[in-house]
């Protein structure tokens, strides 16, 4: 297995009214790397946000069926949206990430 570059590990915060709910409790969401494990997330969080991170939860988010109607052509075009890795990461007591801070 190929080892991932820090860089590509974190793709995105997610910011959502759930997730800022979740911030008070010092947990943060993010779209991560598919191929990343816990240990790189944990890893990657800790020097881009120079904080202690306490504990990893990570997710596979499936694949969400689409369709919609094309009226000209009388049919259903039918796809999916793609899968992705969400990354709910608790930071130790008294640490913050400013980036969410902002928003």
């Amino acid at each position: 297995m190929s080892e991932l570059r820090m860089e590509r590990v974190l793709r995105r915060p997610l910011i959502t009214e759930k997730n800022t709910r979740l911030m008070e409790q010092d947990q943060y969401s993010f779209e991560v790397d598919p191929a990343a494990n816990k240990i790189q997330i944990r890893d990657a969080v800790e020097r881009t946000f120079n904080v202690r991170v306490k504990a990893v939860n990570t997710m596979v988010m499936k694949p969400k069926a689409k369709s919609r109607v094309a009226s000209r052509r009388g049919g259903r075009i039918v796809g999916a949206r793609p899968g992705w890795k969400k990354a709910i990461v608790t930071l130790q007591p008294g640490d913050r990430i400013d980036i969410f801070e902002q928003v």
